[in-house]
């Protein structure tokens, strides 16, 4: 049977995230959560975990405030978060709404531990997709673009991943977002490394051309910022262009907007290796170094230190 929890009494139990892990026993069924500005509607659906529900529900805030940090409060007004026993271990799946209002349904295997739930990105890159307006079809390598790039950016924000480990997996996954064989440009070629990995690709050119042209004052979190302060949640439906028209005000350069417009209908490809050597990223077998004299890596830098403010 679905429990309420009071919340003053969460509020007890979740005085700051510094202070680590909660401490509690156990959280009732369904339990809710205040992230800077937005209330966050926790349910366990039936079915039996490994770990209490007190760790699950820590995982939970911490991923909320790793997304509220990086745009500076939570995307939405309210969102409800499902959480779904299912067979396995380990975070399995994910999946965004934003109708009739914003949800995020992950389905988490019974046997999990706390060492999965460390680790996992899953339900970040899900929270992050609350922080874009919904988009048609031809489009939809922007949501799972940014949802792609800010991810580990915002997690390695709030100190929860390193740089290292950021810029290793982007230095991996960028090559599937290259143009392959008949490739028709970003909103005419649906493939899966076009999608999410050729989004990402798209992200980090725009986050360095906007901090190049800005003498690194700004980023593309600013962009993405201010769409979320315009109303562009998933809760809200909008033409692309409205979008990043509204990002590149905030910015004072329109890199998103002459971006797409290079990228929507032609193959553009990138020399990665070059791209690499210019922001200082050196691969070594599987290991990332950093080269701090490389003439973009103040760029480098700016995008994943510190924590949001």
């Amino acid at each position: 049977m679905t429990k309420t929890f009071a919340f003053p009494a969460l509020m007890a139990l979740l005085s700051s995230l510094a202070s680590g892990p909660l401490q509690a026993a156990d959280i009732p069924d369904t339990a809710r959560l205040e992230v800077a500005g937005g209330t966050l509607n926790v349910i366990f659906t039936p079915g039996e975990l490994d770990l209490p529900q007190s760790k699950v529900f820590d995982w939970v805030s911490k991923s909320a405030h790793a997304v509220a940090g990086y745009y500076g409060r939570f995307p939405v007004r309210e969102a409800q978060i499902t959480i779904v026993p299912v067979a396995g271990s380990g975070v399995q799946s994910g999946k965004s709404f934003g109708h009739p209002r914003a949800r995020v349904r992950i389905s988490l295997g019974r046997s999990a531990t706390e060492a999965d739930l460390e680790k996992d990105w899953m339900l970040v890159h899900e929270l992050v997709h609350l922080a874009f307006p919904s988009m048609d079809n031809p489009h939809h390598w922007i949501e799972e673009g940014i949802a792609t790039y800010v991810e580990p950016i915002a997690r390695a924000k709030a100190g929860q991943l390193s740089a290292e480990k950021v810029w290793g997996d982007l230095v991996r996954g960028l090559p599937y977002g290259l143009p392959q064989t008949g490739d028709r440009g970003l909103d005419f070629t649906p493939t899966w490394g076009r999608t999410y990995w050729g989004g990402a690709l798209f992200c980090l050119l725009a986050d360095i051309e906007i901090r190049k042209r800005t003498q690194n004052r700004h980023g593309l979190q600013d962009a993405l910022r201010a769409i979320v302060a315009a109303g562009g949640s998933i809760e809200a439906s909008w033409d692309l262009r409205r979008a990043f028209k509204i990002g590149d005000a905030a910015t004072g350069a329109p890199v998103l907007t002459e971006l797409y417009e290079r990228m929507r209908s032609t193959p553009v490809d990138t020399p990665l290796s070059e791209l690499w050597r210019s922001l200082g990223v050196e691969v070594q077998g599987r290991s990332v170094t950093f080269n701090d004299e490389a003439p973009l890596a103040g760029v480098r830098r700016a995008i994943t230190a510190g924590r949001s403010g």
